[in-house]
């Protein structure tokens, strides 16, 4: 306001200095029109910025209250493998007699000979980041390489810690060099241990399926496994996505290019965002 005012006087002022013009009133009329002018576009301008301000402000509000309700759900990241194998047997369910190796060190690039369990911390390390931009709470069942973890060990992890999902983190291989995708697993729906976390689960993985799509990711599709460990000892609904063929050469470069891992894991934070909208 006292801006205006010191505007205001410089108006009156020089009002008094051009009566002596030739044509005073004229010349007044276009002196303060200039001045008014300027004073509408001053106001104009702080309207602007306090819209801008409230604006800012509200859309700031609005992802700190949706970080606030994401934070209550907690997701576990299981990258895949480690460093060495383990071919010492454990139960491929509980209480089953049927027994698969701990947990194997999995493939390696054709092209870039890069080991799977590295693709698969890397790519694990960029989902929790943008999981933990999003607002959610994430654990990881590994952070580095060199660790003995079983796979049914990363289940019961995850159960212990009262995850609301798993997203289990692999890349695939085959001795047919021209398959390429993506694929995302789940457990059986008729399984004797999952049938429990199935229906969540399909969800979750139809969800990030379409929004793998929506990316312009290739995705073969969603398959249900009945003999995977990992899944068998789950109690809560999870999916393990295949991020490609290390198998294809230009799938292996692909997957280890910053710029495609950050949009293939983004499309899944996406998928996992909406499934979480529904719970």
């Amino acid at each position: 306001m006292k801006k205006y005012r010191v505007i205001i006087m410089a108006i009156i002022a020089m009002g008094i200095i051009l009566i002596g013009t030739s044509d005073p009133l004229t010349s007044f009329y276009k002196t303060t029109g200039l001045i008014i002018n300027g004073m509408n576009k001053d106001l104009k301008d702080e309207k602007s910025n306090s819209n801008t301000n409230n604006s800012t402000k509200e859309n700031n509000e609005e992802k700190n209250n949706l970080s606030k309700d994401n934070s209550k759900f907690l997701i576990c990241i299981d990258p895949g493998h480690q460093s060495k194998g383990d071919s010492n047997p454990e139960p491929v369910a509980p209480g089953s007699s049927y027994k698969k190796a701990r947990v194997s060190s999995g493939t390696a690039g054709v092209a870039t000979k890069k080991p799977e369990y590295v693709l698969n911390l890397e790519a694990s390390k960029i989902l929790k980041h943008i999981l933990e931009d999003k607002g959610y709470s994430v654990i990881m069942t590994r952070e580095s390489h060199d660790v003995n973890i079983s796979n049914s060990e990363r289940a019961i992890f995850a159960n212990n810690k009262n995850a609301d999902l798993v997203v289990r983190i692999h890349a695939d291989s085959l001795d047919n060099s021209s398959k390429t995708g993506a694929s995302i697993l789940i457990p059986e729906e008729g399984g004797r241990y999952t049938a429990s976390i199935y229906e969540e689960s399909n969800k979750c993985a139809e969800l990030i399926k379409g929004s793998m799509k929506n990316s312009g990711i290739q995705i073969n599709g969603v398959f249900q496994r009945g003999d995977l460990t990992g899944f068998n000892w789950s109690k809560v609904p999870v999916v393990l996505v295949e991020m490609g063929f290390m198998s294809n050469y230009n799938e292996d470069q692909m997957m280890s290019n910053p710029d495609y891992q950050r949009k293939l894991m983004q499309s899944i934070a996406d998928g996992v965002e909406e499934y979480f909208k529904t719970r």
